[in-house]
């Protein structure tokens, strides 16, 4: 439920809070003072579009602040927390949610769920688990065929639930087949010519077998091939200046001179033993080095100009493959998981039958989905047309009756109904969409109605009425209030409201009072009891909050809601 609500420069509130609570909370005040802006708050904190022309004048943006007691674990819980929030326990398996709203003088909106900035759109979400609200001009619930729908499923309860899951599995299994089915069908000769070019592709991979990498090594032997020459001269010289079979000098045999030097010496100092081991150490790799050029040389000779042309054609091959595929990796790849494709390809005609039957299958799932939904909303629409007709006439129209009508609808995930509320007001008059066929009055207690009953199978935490009792007076308006109290012992009931009948209903009564500069500050609303009620009941009966006739009228609405509540 709302525990308290603060507006701040919003409309011609410059700053209120509201303290709410469990039950029938009323809040009144006089025209223009500003009461319908705590539904326009309530709408912002619920994710409803923002509009810089609620900013009160002068001010650069309005805020909206409320906090909610809600279930400490649950599906808003949840939300709050993968929304980065945090809610507050309180004790008793319950928690304080704080909820933020800002709107600036230039439209810009931004929000914030447990103590974090987030989307306007998680409010929107959170909304659906913790309010709904109603105002004088958008009887969404009525006007909307698949709220309407969706009106009838919460009355149907478990039933329903079952029914409508049951369709929808099937529904989006039908529907996913089905894709799949056209998809192939459409694609086939797309398919049939990517089938052509992998056979291809195959074969030419098949005849050329490429190896990893050997682009590379291709490229570096090329290299090494074109330029034998310079690179048999190079290594010849290096090869006689380490060691040659000639009498000139080479460098294996001046170091081994050195070395014998050193170790002659070394008798009569033994620091040149050291250096006579390194000049022994650097022979040995002299040898090394020349016997490795040997071999280089060696490999040089037996190279020629057919092997450069065979490495070159081999080069050819897999620069083919490569401009093809783009690199010689995604080549192999496509050599190791082409054949699963080319197999999935060729599987087209049986993969389509497979398919064909699996869809068959599965739309005769959905048909008889789809007609047990449809018997499941036919049976709770003729107990929902009775008990809301049966409400009427508690809500002074004692002739209306409602029609619940389920008919045929196109196919969609809710089913393949249309859901349609109707209304026959008086005696022989034809059921008509309530949407079109209700007067303003009408219109509300239908509404309430339907809340009423509903709310004895699913219950909402908590609904907001914006003038409900437009358009209706008298005894009718004692029989919302009324209602409004029944529905208060299942759900919190906020009223926006101009009527005494509705308010003395009420066990917790607001009242909004504009301040002689026309805006409304903190001491403006505040909750009423005693006299002070009894004087604001006063003003709504006559204008007048010192007049003995509406005082005494006043008292006997207040002892009516105190004990003539339904039970």
């Amino acid at each position: 439920m709302i525990e308290q609500v603060t507006l701040q420069d919003l409309g011609v509130i410059a700053r209120a809070t509201l303290p709410m609570g469990p039950g029938f909370t009323a809040i009144t005040g006089e025209t223009g003072a500003g009461k319908t802006m705590v539904v326009t708050g309530l709408g912002l904190l619920m994710g409803a579009r923002s509009d810089a022309g609620a900013v009160r004048a002068g001010a650069a943006q309005a805020a909206v602040e409320g906090v909610w007691v809600i279930p400490e674990t649950g599906a808003v819980a949840e939300r709050v927390a993968d929304a980065g929030g945090e809610v507050e326990p309180i004790g008793e398996g319950r928690a304080e949610l704080y909820l933020g709203r800002t709107v600036t003088a230039e439209g810009r909106s931004r929000a914030s769920v447990g103590g974090r900035t987030a989307p306007a759109g998680v409010l929107a979400e959170l909304a659906e688990h913790l309010v709904a609200v109603h105002g004088q001009s958008d009887q969404l619930r009525l006007r909307s065929s698949g709220a309407q729908r969706d009106a009838l499923d919460r009355f149907g309860g478990a039933q329903i639930t079952t029914a409508r899951e049951a369709y929808r599995d099937a529904y989006e299994s039908a529907r996913r087949l089905a894709t799949e089915l056209t998809e192939l069908t459409e694609r086939r000769e797309e398919r049939a010519r990517e089938a052509a070019q992998l056979r291809a592709d195959l074969a030419e991979l098949e005849t050329v077998d490429p190896q990893p990498g050997e682009d590379v090594e291709l490229a570096a032997r090329a290299e090494r091939l074109a330029h034998a020459e310079d690179l048999r001269l190079a290594g010849a010289l290096a090869h006689g200046a380490l060691s040659s079979d000639e009498d000139a000098p080479d460098v294996v045999g001046l170091l081994a001179e050195a070395r014998r030097a050193l170790e002659r010496a070394a008798a009569s100092d033994p620091v040149l033993q050291a250096h006579a081991d390194t000049l022994e150490d650097l022979g040995y790799r002299a040898s090394d080095l020349a016997t490795e050029l040997s071999g280089y040389l060696a490999d040089l000779d037996e190279s020629g100009p057919h092997e450069l042309a065979a490495v070159e054609e081999r080069r050819s091959a897999i620069g083919a493959l490569v401009r093809t595929h783009g690199t010689l990796e995604s080549a192999l790849a496509l050599r190791e998981e082409g054949a699963l494709r080319l197999a999935d390809l060729d599987d087209d005609g049986d993969r389509a039958e497979r398919l064909r039957a699996a869809a068959d299958a599965a739309d005769e799932r959905m048909d008889a989905a789809a007609s047990a939904l449809t018997a499941a909303r036919t049976a709770a629409a003729a107990r929902l047309s009775d008990a809301v007709t049966e409400e009427l006439r508690a809500l002074a129209l004692p002739d209306a009756r409602v029609v619940v009508a389920v008919d045929p609808g196109a196919p969609s995930a809710a089913g393949r109904d249309d859901v349609t509320i109707l209304l026959a007001p008086h005696p022989g008059a034809e059921p008509r969409p309530v949407a079109r066929s209700a007067s303003g009055g009408e219109l509300s207690r239908v509404m309430l109605a339907i809340e009423v009953v509903i709310a004895g199978t699913d219950s909402v935490p908590t609904f907001v009425f914006d003038e409900i009792d437009a358009g209706i007076g008298g005894a009718a308006a004692i029989e919302v209030g009324r209602r409004l109290a029944v529905l208060a012992r299942t759900s919190q009931v906020i009223v926006v409201t101009h009527l005494a009948q509705v308010a003395a209903f009420a066990n917790n009564h607001l009242s909004v009072v504009k301040s002689s500069d026309g805006s409304v500050t903190a001491s403006s609303v505040r909750a009423l009891d005693g006299e002070e009620r009894e004087a604001e009941m006063a003003r709504l009966l006559s204008g007048l909050t010192d007049s003995s006739a509406a005082l005494e009228h006043a008292r006997e609405l207040l002892s009516l809601g105190r004990t003539r509540l339904i039970g």
